[in-house]
């Protein structure tokens, strides 16, 4: 089994209800646990700034699936959540699902890069990272803790 860590977010149809579903459905996936699920976040989008604030959480997995074998399982997941990515890149979304780590792997391949190519520049991200792993290092970028002081928090809030 390896462990890998998933990004969530949704900005559309109830972002808070989107997210709760998409840890429902990791938790399902073949050969994969849940083991670890962040608080949720609120956050300013990022890229196209003109939509809605995103909700925003991680997921810790335990996984026999290979990198390739879950990216594409997240991608259905996505699209079975109503996920346009047609759209373009950073627009509004029912669900996303980014794999972010799957253990020290490093990969670049057509589609798929590991540690995910923007996770340690981004506060909406590495703040649920911190909830489920706060000694975690991200290969070619540092700990948690480092990661964090160097973005901050900005435009993040703790949901109730």
């Amino acid at each position: 089994m390896t462990r890998a860590f998933v990004a969530l977010g949704s900005n559309l149809h109830d972002p808070r209800a989107q997210v709760l579903r998409g840890f429902d459905a990791l938790a399902h996936l073949p050969g994969t646990g849940l083991i670890g699920r962040s608080r949720l976040y609120r956050s300013a989008p990022w890229g196209v700034t003109g939509q809605p604030e995103f909700v925003n959480a991680a997921a810790e997995l335990e996984t026999s699936l290979a990198p390739r074998e879950l990216l594409d399982a997240l991608l259905a997941i996505e699209r079975a959540a109503g996920r346009d990515r047609s759209v373009g890149r950073w627009g509004p979304r029912v669900l996303d699902l980014d794999l972010l780590l799957y253990d020290a792997v490093s990969l670049h391949e057509p589609g798929l890069t590991l540690p995910h190519p923007h996770l340690h520049e981004r506060a909406f991200v590495l703040l649920p990272l911190n909830d489920l792993a706060p000694d975690l290092e991200v290969p070619g970028h540092g700990g948690m803790r480092e990661l964090l002081a160097r973005v901050g928090a900005g435009g993040c809030a703790l949901l109730p």
